[in-house]
């Protein structure tokens, strides 16, 4: 990499299906982006700190006794706090406020439409820019 060029944004999905996981984590590398994958809570905090992401694809419902809400809630005690996206089925109001309380930054339904991940996500990676060189 050259002095000039900016390192890719790291995309972290935590996603349990897998095959759900495998295409984020696809189409998030077809756009450049760095991608991890976790399958559980506790793996995607431990994912987060090795990796440390700029961005999180975060499903809600997750197996291994820790939610979705909870691995937000703790992502957002880090000291570089990563953009939070939850990718998940749940749309309502309660739910919705939850996911704010727990440090969600915004929601896509799933199927996530692939144009307003990439939104997302570029707007994300311009927000690292603008933020200076990672550590």
């Amino acid at each position: 990499m050259h002095a000039s060029e900016t390192p890719p944004l790291r995309v972290l999905v935590v996603e349990d299906c897998p095959d759900t996981a495998e295409s984020l984590r696809l189409l998030c590398g077809l756009w450049g982006y760095e991608t991890r994958v976790a399958y559980t809570g506790p793996d995607a905090l431990q994912a987060a700190a090795d990796f440390r992401p700029d961005a999180v694809l975060l499903d809600i419902n997750l197996p291994g006794g820790m939610s979705g809400l909870e691995v937000a809630r703790r992502l957002r005690e880090a000291p570089s706090p990563a953009l939070v996206v939850a990718v998940t089925g749940r749309a309502g109001i309660a739910d919705r406020e939850r996911m704010s309380e727990s440090g969600i930054h915004c929601l896509l339904l799933k199927p996530a439409d692939a144009a307003d991940l990439r939104i997302l996500l570029d707007s994300s990676a311009d927000r690292a820019r603008g933020a200076g060189p990672r550590r």
